[in-house]
């Protein structure tokens, strides 16, 4: 059985001995029917993660001993933000879920002219918490140390007007002259990456992202779905600047 990896916000350092949250018990004594003495990993999302032992019940939250700070190497050397494009619910969560496998660094949802899901208040709060615990699990299978933060979404224009800075800035746009291919290696790694919602662009949207410093880039031949465009663009980056190109 794979050795499991769980998440807490709690500091983490080696010969502590800690009770985990309630989501996190639940899951390894109620999903994986963990017993004490049974190994885990945690990772506090500082970049590190370490070995530890289940050692007790208590009220139905397991307590559990570090043993050891393991050196982690799941992380990429570029620092991609995904601006994504709120599309809908299973859509978008493939999204993000897939974003994060792929080493993404940051992720900010925006809403646009097409988008078909519209939040505000309460609904882009549970929103936020629904992404924000996927990214937690997305971490927690990918081996990830660091949890990418997600923004509170927001309008395309409100983004585009904080003047958002990085090495590179794409914006993924199938009528683009330009393949993703042909582009020279940022700097520094830095890289924005603009993807659009099921609707795709309008016009007024594509001229204010090129305004802000978005370069158009194409992945090919075909019109891909938003879900599809992100991941393939993410593994297209990784391959040609990223880790994936190394291992």
């Amino acid at each position: 059985m794979r050795v499991p990896r769980i998440y807490t916000p709690q500091a983490l350092s080696v010969a502590d001995t800690l009770e985990l949250e309630s989501a996190a018990s639940k899951h390894l004594l109620t999903v994986l029917r963990l017993k004490p003495g049974a190994l885990l990993v945690l990772f506090d999302g500082s970049g590190h993660e370490f070995d530890a032992r289940l050692v007790t019940v208590v009220n139905r939250r397991a307590h559990v001993a570090i043993t050891a700070e393991c050196t982690a190497h799941s992380e990429s050397p570029l620092t991609i933000t995904l601006v994504q494009g709120i599309s809908r619910g299973e859509r978008m969560d493939y999204s993000l879920q897939k974003a994060v496998e792929l080493g993404v660094s940051a992720i900010v949802p925006v809403m646009t002219e097409r988008s078909v899901v519209r939040l505000d208040g309460a609904g882009a709060a549970r929103k936020l918490a629904h992404w924000r615990q996927l990214i937690i699990s997305a971490c927690e299978q990918s081996g990830r140390v660091r949890l990418p933060p997600v923004a509170a979404p927001l309008l395309l224009g409100q983004y585009l007007a904080q003047k958002p800075s990085g090495d590179t800035k794409l914006l993924l746009d199938p009528d683009s002259p330009v393949s993703a291919t042909a582009l020279a290696q940022p700097p520094a790694g830095s890289i924005l990456l603009l993807v659009g919602p099921e609707g795709g662009w309008s016009d007024p949207e594509r001229h204010a992202a090129r305004t802000a410093g978005f370069q158009g880039i194409r992945l090919g031949p075909r019109i891909l779905r938003t879900e599809t465009a992100a991941v393939v663009a993410l593994s297209l980056l990784q391959g040609l600047w990223g880790d994936l190109a190394h291992r």
